[in-house]
């Protein structure tokens, strides 16, 4: 019995080491058929990916030269001063018309006020020459009146004056003529003559008041000619006036551009000044722009050039936005290399030649994303080539 159990006991254990030599020998081929798939799957990894890269390289167009662009506004001012507030600071939004900055315009608020007085003091000027153009203008037509009375009654003077004149002549005439024939006397003659004497130093008396009342006419009427130089000194005022109200207009814009707003809905990209500083015209303030409205501007080579007519829609990567793809339209296309406005032309006087790809530049057109794209910020065009 004990060695029919020692027997058991030995074949158990030689099938044991059996086994495990067996499956020793397993491992290191499946550990090899592991190792296999894995390598063929990378290369089908690779491959799949080398294909897929040169499907691109040939169906796509692929261009890194490119970075979201906006018109950035630079304000400055048109007069000079000394800036008293600056009302908002870098990466700061503001609406339109916000002030941005206020220069000091207590000079401009004086001389508004210095030239609301003199207008004030025309308007005045021209009130009292009114009032004495309707002063004289009574008074004259009141003496004229008078004097053409006087004229009148001095010609019916006259008129009375020179008949008693003829009637005295007459009378006279006929006493000359009888006195030689003794029907008159010698007295009643030296009467006619005195009566003929009397009536001409009358007539001369009368004729002298005729021509008093007529220069006392002119005078009164050429006293209405000081209307005529008032009016003319009231239509003097007019564009005198005129020109106090263009000054004061121009002195209102002084003062108005002495606060600098925003000219549209954006944001304040720089800010160069601080209060307290003395600024000239034309001196840069702020830069600001409008977030809404952005575009991709990109440097393109002439040799894909073709791919990008406007109307194109293009795929747009921004670096600072991973995984996520904008659209956008080709808008325009620039008519001459970048290399034309350098500043350093290259027009080649050796003769030494290199042909170098030139670049043309291209606006497209993208839709802002939540304000998230931002001037500056590079990105990459993708663009079909076959369409």
């Amino acid at each position: 019995m004990e060695r029919q159990s020692d027997e058991t006991s030995l074949s158990s254990a030689v099938d044991t080491k059996t086994e495990t030599t067996s499956k020793t020998a397993s491992t290191p081929a499946r550990g090899r058929s592991r190792r296999l798939y894995g390598a063929i799957l990378a290369l089908l990894i690779v491959l799949g990916a080398g294909a897929w890269w040169l499907y691109q390289q040939y169906t796509h167009v692929f261009v890194t030269d490119a970075r979201i662009a906006a018109d950035i506004v630079a304000l400055s001012s048109r007069v000079p001063g000394w800036i008293t507030t600056v009302e908002v600071i870098e990466g700061e939004a503001a609406r339109k018309d916000g002030v941005l900055v206020r220069i000091d315009d207590r000079e401009s608020q004086l001389l508004i006020q210095e030239l609301d007085a003199q207008i004030a003091g025309i308007a005045r000027h021209q009130e009292e020459i009114d009032a004495r153009i309707k002063l004289i203008d009574r008074q004259t037509i009141s003496r004229i009146a008078a004097k053409q009375a006087t004229v009148k009654a001095a010609k019916a003077a006259v008129a009375a004056v020179m008949s008693q004149h003829e009637l005295a002549r007459q009378d006279n005439d006929r006493a000359e003529k009888l006195v030689p024939r003794g029907n008159i006397t010698r007295a009643r003659l030296d009467q006619t003559r005195a009566v003929l004497e009397t009536a001409k130093q009358q007539a001369l008396s009368a004729q002298a008041d005729l021509e008093n009342a007529r220069a006392a006419l002119a005078e009164a009427e050429a006293a209405r000619e000081e209307l005529t130089v008032l009016r003319t000194q009231l239509a003097k005022l007019d564009p005198e006036e005129q020109r106090l109200q263009a000054q004061r207009a121009r002195a209102v814009l002084n003062l108005e551009d002495r606060v600098i707003v925003m000219p549209f809905d954006g944001v304040v990209d720089r800010v160069f000044v601080d209060a307290g500083e003395y600024i000239t015209p034309g001196q840069r303030l702020l830069m600001v722009h409008d977030p809404e409205h952005v575009r991709v501007e990109a440097n393109v080579k002439e040799t894909d050039i073709r791919f990008f007519q406007p109307g194109k829609v293009v795929t747009i990567t921004v670096d600072a936005l991973p995984g996520q793809r904008f659209e956008g339209t080709v808008a325009r296309v620039g008519q001459a290399a970048t290399s034309e406005f350098a500043l350093l032309p290259n027009p080649n006087p050796s003769g030494n030649f290199t042909k170098i790809t030139q670049r043309l530049p291209v606006r497209i057109s993208v839709a802002q994303d939540s304000g998230r794209l931002k001037p500056g910020m590079m990105v990459e065009l993708e663009a079909r080539a076959n369409e």
